[in-house]
């Protein structure tokens, strides 16, 4: 325990003390109605302090799952505490982590993820244009062997390298549209086939 939570426990054990104190104070005609109101107070005081104890665990087993299978063709996948849904998909065999972007045109690979994926940066002719939030920005035109998105495998799938800096690779349009239906309630978005 370091000092700062020692010292937050006295604070608490010494403000229950008080509190508890003028409850049975002021409860003195009728202490078991005052007893039996604090121990209720008291389990709903447990309750909340077990629930905040246990919610990074709680989100962590409910949205660790990156994607859920439902059956052939569908996926679910929850949104994650930053607001924003990633999915993992193989391209070429090789694992890349895509943020699902709706308002990109393409699929969007990043120098480092196009490298992964056997593509030759160096090689790519940066003849196209994508106006970004950070400003406009040189693509590569690219057909990669393979896609592949839980039981779904596509070939000679269009993407673009982006010729910036990115952080990660951006699942657009171009390829979400594949799915016949993409779907976007209560925190999950779902893609059927």
């Amino acid at each position: 325990m370091t000092g700062d939570n020692i010292a937050s426990l006295i604070y608490l054990v010494l403000l229950g003390c008080a509190v508890g104190g003028w409850l049975l104070t002021s409860g003195r005609d009728s202490i078991g109605k005052t007893l039996q109101m604090a121990m209720i107070w008291g389990f709903i005081f447990l309750g909340v302090v077990a629930g905040y104890g246990l919610w990074n665990d709680v989100q962590r087993q409910t949205t660790g799952g990156q994607m859920l299978q439902l059956g052939s063709g569908q996926i679910s996948v929850p949104r994650q505490s930053d607001g924003h849904y990633y999915l993992n998909l193989a391209l070429n065999g090789e694992t890349v982590r895509f943020v699902v972007d709706t308002g990109a045109s393409d699929m969007v690979l990043s120098i480092d993820d196009a490298r992964r994926v056997g593509l030759d940066p160096d090689s790519l002719n940066f003849i196209g244009t994508a106006n970004t939030a950070n400003g406009q920005v040189r693509t590569a035109p690219v057909r990669l062997n393979t896609v592949r998105l839980g039981d779904i495998t596509d070939t000679d799938v269009y993407a673009s390298v982006n010729g910036g800096e990115m952080d990660g690779s951006l699942l657009g349009m171009g390829y979400l549209e594949k799915w016949g239906r993409i779907e976007i309630s209560g925190g999950e978005l779902r893609l059927t086939r």
